[in-house]
């Protein structure tokens, strides 16, 4: 697949993501997940637990297309608490090199004062790009 980061010379390198990524292919949209099962049962009010469960929904959802984590180029967080990401920082990075190994795509975190299921404490949306042919 052609999928090349975006770095401008002379930035200080993003940690744990790109600044940008180009790729030629396929494109996926996957709505926001949260961190629930596939029934939509939550097993946990865990916010690291939450995470690593939207992100194997997102895995789930790319594999019905026979795509994998590689395959995304932007995921978008929306978390109802700052602080305990700050302060969870080093759990949340385990959590999601667990389900994503290390490809760090293009993200953006975005606090909301609250999300539509009211046990979710985030919701991540990805877009992928699988190489044609």
């Amino acid at each position: 697949m052609t999928m090349k980061d975006l770095h401008p010379a002379g930035w200080a390198p993003p940690r744990g993501y790109a600044n940008g990524m180009m790729a030629d292919g396929v494109m996926i949209f996957v709505g926001g997940q949260i961190g629930w099962t596939g029934e939509q049962r939550f097993e946990s009010d865990d916010f690291v637990a939450q995470i690593e469960q939207a992100l194997r929904n997102i895995l789930a959802i790319l594999a019905e297309a026979g795509a994998g984590p590689d395959h995304i180029v932007r995921l978008t967080w929306f978390i109802l608490d700052r602080r305990e990401y700050l302060t969870r920082l080093e759990e949340v990075g385990a959590a999601y090199r667990r389900v994503m190994g290390r490809h760090f795509p293009s993200m953006t975190m975005v606090q909301v004062s609250a999300l539509i299921e009211e046990r979710a404490k985030v919701e991540i949306e990805a877009t992928a790009v699988i190489p044609r042919g």
